[in-house]
Formats: C-alpha cells, sequence, structure tokens
C-alpha cells in the first residue's frame, strides 16, 4: 500500500520546505487537495520543478469542465472528482492523462460507482472532506468490502483518520493507497511517521469484529447437510481456498481449506470414493475472537510455527461470525 502524503497538512512550513522534507523521506505519492482552487496548479507546477514524486490531486468542485485544460497542460498520475458535488455526468477528455478515481463520502453508498465503472479507483473519505485530524470512522471497512466484492479489479484509496493501527488493517485489506495528512505531520519527524504507519507493532483502538468478513459473506457450509461433494463445492465457489464448517447453531465445526482437501486425498488415494465429509475437515483450526484486538491478532500469528493465511473469527460461545484473511499481506508484514 502506498502513502500519499497529504501536502497542505503541514501548516506550519512554506511549501517548498514540506515537499523537500518528503522527498528526503522517499514518499510514494504527494496528495493535494484542490478545494475548487484554480490556484492549486500554480503550485503543481512548482511541485514539478522541484521533483518527480507522482502526484495525486483531489478536485472538490461542481464544475469540473474549467479544470479540464489545466489537467492536459498540468498532468498528474491520480485525479479524484468528489462525487457529492458533482452536478452531472463528468465527461474526462481523453487528452487528460493519469489514473482516474471518484471520492465518496463516508454515508455515500459504494453502489454509486456503478456510473463511473470507467475509472481507475475509489477514494473512500473516512472522516470530513477538508477535516484535519479526523477520527477513522469503522463504518467504512464494511464499505471496502464491499466495493471489493463488487469491482475486484477497480483500485481503492482512502483519505482520513489513517494512523499505524489503521493503517495494518488497510493493507490487509487490499487498499492500494492510503492518504495521510496530520498524522504523518503531527508526529517527531516525517520519518518516524512514516515507520509508524508501515510499523508491525502496534497499538490498538480496533477489535477483529470491525474489519472481518462476515459469515454471511464468506464461504461456508453446515456439517448436518454437507457431503463431499459439496464441501468441495463450497471451498471451489468461495473463491479463498477454504471454508467455514458450521454445525445447525452456527457453532464452528471446523475449516476446509484446500490443504485439508490435499491430505484427504493423499490418504485415501486408493480408495477416493469412500472419503467422508470430516475428512476434509480440520475439526481445531486456530480462531480469533471477535473482541481481540489488532496487536492481539498479530500476536497469536506471530506465534505459529506456520504460516497463517485466514483465521476463523468467534464470539464468546464459539459461534463462528466471520473470518479474517491475509490474502492482501505480504510476508514481512506479519
Amino acid at each position: 500500500m502506498k502513502i500519499s502524503a497529504s501536502i497542505y497538512s503541514d501548516k506550519k512550513r512554506p511549501l517548498n520546505a514540506v515537499i523537500t522534507d518528503l522527498v528526503d523521506h522517499q514518499i510514494e505519492v504527494l496528495h493535494v487537495d484542490c478545494n475548487d482552487d484554480l490556484s492549486v496548479f500554480d503550485d503543481i507546477k512548482n511541485i514539478r520543478e522541484w521533483c518527480s514524486t507522482p502526484i495525486d490531486l483531489h478536485i472538490i468542485t461542481e464544475n469540473p469542465e474549467k479544470y479540464y485544460d489545466l489537467l492536459i497542460e498540468n498532468p498528474v498520475e491520480y485525479i479524484t472528482f468528489q462525487f457529492e458535488n458533482l452536478k452531472g455526468p463528468l465527461n474526462i477528455p481523453e487528452r487528460i492523462t493519469g489514473k482516474k478515481g471518484l471520492a465518496i463520502t463516508t454515508p455515500t453508498d459504494v453502489r454509486v460507482f456503478s456510473d463511473f465503472e470507467y475509472m481507475d479507483f475509489i477514494l473512500i473519505m473516512a472522516t470530513i472532506p477538508g477535516q484535519s485530524g479526523g477520527s477513522f470512522d469503522r463504518i467504512n471497512f464494511s464499505k471496502i468490502r464491499k466495493f471489493r466484492s463488487a469491482y475486484p479489479r477497480k483500485s481503492i484509496h482512502v483519505d482520513g483518520g489513517v494512523n499505524a493501527e489503521v493503517s495494518f488493517i488497510l493493507r490487509n485489506m487490499g487498499v492500494s493507497l492510503s492518504v495521510s495528512g496530520s498524522y504523518l505531520f503531527s508526529g517527531a519527524s516525517i520519518g518516524n511517521s512514516l515507520m509508524n504507519l508501515t510499523q508491525r507493532e502496534i497499538d490498538s483502538a480496533y477489535c477483529v469484529g470491525d474489519f472481518m468478513t462476515p459469515l454471511e459473506e464468506a464461504p461456508h457450509a453446515f456439517i448436518e447437510n454437507a457431503t463431499t461433494k459439496s464441501l468441495l463445492e463450497c471451498v471451489e465457489n468461495g473463491n479463498m481456498g477454504f471454508a467455514l464448517i458450521c454445525n445447525a447453531e452456527h457453532k464452528l465445526f471446523g475449516l476446509s481449506s484446500s490443504a485439508d482437501i490435499r491430505k484427504a486425498l493423499l490418504k485415501k488415494i486408493e480408495n477416493a470414493s469412500q472419503i467422508e465429509p470430516e475428512d476434509l475437515i480440520n475439526k481445531n483450526p486456530i480462531r480469533i475472537s471477535e473482541k481481540a484486538t489488532v496487536l492481539e491478532l498479530l500476536q497469536k500469528i506471530k506465534s505459529c510455527a506456520f504460516p497463517i493465511m485466514y483465521l476463523p473469527v468467534v464470539d464468546q460461545s464459539n459461534n463462528a461470525v466471520g473470518i479474517v484473511n491475509f490474502v492482501h499481506l505480504i510476508k514481512g508484514e506479519i
């Protein structure tokens, strides 16, 4: 996940000093907020003279057309338009280069993207646009999951309330880019804040239940109705390489993964027709409580002698309530 530094969040120093500091710390992207202010392009021209770092431009306007010529003259790598301010369809000229995105605020449903599927990404505003230092709203975790499910080929960017813990969760959820402003500049140094945004040891304010994939969205089956064929189909059709297995009361019965299926086949390869549903199930998988903090989740992963790619999530009664999937995390981060 790339970190995009919101350059106007540092109000104490001149812009050239801010950009120099960010470039010295090898920031990956520079985030420029444009609240219907054409003079922002003067800053973009200066930034182009100072460095070659990619620019991420977020435009909030009712009249995007007045920016088109400026975008052609001053190309940037990412261009985002704020959905709630648009009064009609966007007719972006082909001559405007860079990846295009749609920004939405927390109350806006991700389904509005259906009218903008030609765009490359969505920018989910997790706090009020233009408000620096706000807290990340938990509801945006479910919005990220919903968008990922509906548009698996589109990228997700997030802006607002991204601290060290939220950064870890967003990386886990497959977010491509997160914007950091007040958090990045309020630390002892930019370097220190960047280390916190990518660190592996973090304080916890969020629980696993805040960002897990809920049971109804995860591949799962009930042991009472399971057949060998139905379990194989559940794992295959779920596209995650596993399925949670519950009983009729939703108690976690076990987990069936591609690895469990291979083990069953190897054990009974000579008599494959005799493989029973329970042969495909690990009845004692490592699990995590929905109330566990992110730090406790990390500690559990690190305590295992083998790689963990997913964990069943249970409530205090051992009912299966969801799954945490680590497919988006590179090994070095855990």
